[in-house]
């Protein structure tokens, strides 16, 4: 691979990778690693390049969770029905926000006094019905549907000073100085909402109705070989991982040698880690003026 892949600069500036150099795909670390690691004299002599692929995908994995922070946003108006789907690749939210007419964006706190759960139906069943059925086909049995339960009805339905104990909320608002049982994780006006992880879905307050409400959340990287990036400050740790969990699942291998890919590993990890960090020492300056008047520089 050739500096900046033998592009020109008026070729690049008017494509749609911008950027794009401080990434690697993943089919280029597949590639790099049969070449470094995989051969006669090398640490590995001989490998499948499916099974390193698989051992490829699973470091991307993990290291997209807690190292390179695989972290996506999606922005949309919040509709009538107070629900939004989970995005087709969502492991784990980061944060939720809604954002104003400047721009700026109210962070939004998760409800954890309410759910959806499944709704039963107490008209006659089948007696075949599973998991809630009687035998006896009696007009109280019990079986299962598919519908919104009246619990996430009712949270969609309130005021949020009805769902939680909002700070806005009228009952407390000629209390100045005798608030003494307000949760203040609940202390705040830009709302709330609860995700529903088996119907795949996240349900907001209703003062949210109309905002823009923005996901950050956290995806595994996971496609195909070409669209699958590493950065280039973690590409060292990519290759140790793979060759961690190639020695660590083989048969006959010392375990000193399985020891010794596993610190590696870990080292690499850290580095990279500390790499994307990121951090500026102008800006952990500028942190340390607002947190104390004794630095003047």
């Amino acid at each position: 691979m050739g500096l900046l892949d033998n592009v020109t600069g008026t070729a690049y500036y008017n494509s749609s990778d911008l950027g794009n150099y401080q990434f690697t795909s993943l089919e280029h670390i597949i590639n790099q690693f049969i070449i470094a690691y995989v051969g006669e004299d090398k640490i590995i002599s001989k490998i499948k390049r499916t099974d390193v692929a698989f051992h490829a995908q699973r470091a991307l994995q993990e290291l997209s969770f807690d190292t390179f922070k695989s972290t996506k946003a999606y922005e949309i108006e919040c509709p009538s029905t107070l629900k939004m789907p989970l995005p087709q690749d969502y492991v784990n939210y980061v944060k939720l926000t809604w954002s104003d007419s400047s721009g700026i964006e109210h962070v939004l706190y998760p409800a954890v006094k309410t759910s959806n759960p499944s709704k039963i139906s107490q008209a006659i069943a089948d007696p075949t019905a599973a998991p809630f059925y009687r035998t006896t086909g009696d007009a109280d049995d019990l079986h299962l549907i598919i519908e919104e339960s009246d619990t996430a009805t009712n949270f969609a339905a309130n005021t949020p000073a009805e769902n939680q104990d909002d700070y806005d909320d009228d009952d407390y608002s000629n209390l100045l100085g005798e608030r003494y049982g307000l949760d203040p994780a609940h202390s705040q006006v830009n709302g709330s909402f609860y995700i529903d992880d088996n119907r795949g879905f996240i349900h907001f307050s209703s003062n949210i109705s109309g905002k823009t409400v923005i996901l950050k959340y956290i995806s595994d990287s996971l496609g195909t070989d070409a669209e699958m990036k590493v950065h280039k400050f973690a590409e060292e740790a990519m290759y140790k991982y793979i060759a961690y969990a190639i020695m660590s699942t083989r048969a006959n291998v010392q375990e000193y040698i399985v020891q010794r890919f596993k610190r590696e590993a870990f080292a690499a990890k850290r580095q990279a880690k500390l790499r994307l960090s990121n951090i500026k020492i102008e800006e952990i300056t500028q942190v340390l003026r607002g947190k104390s008047k004794q630095i003047k520089h």
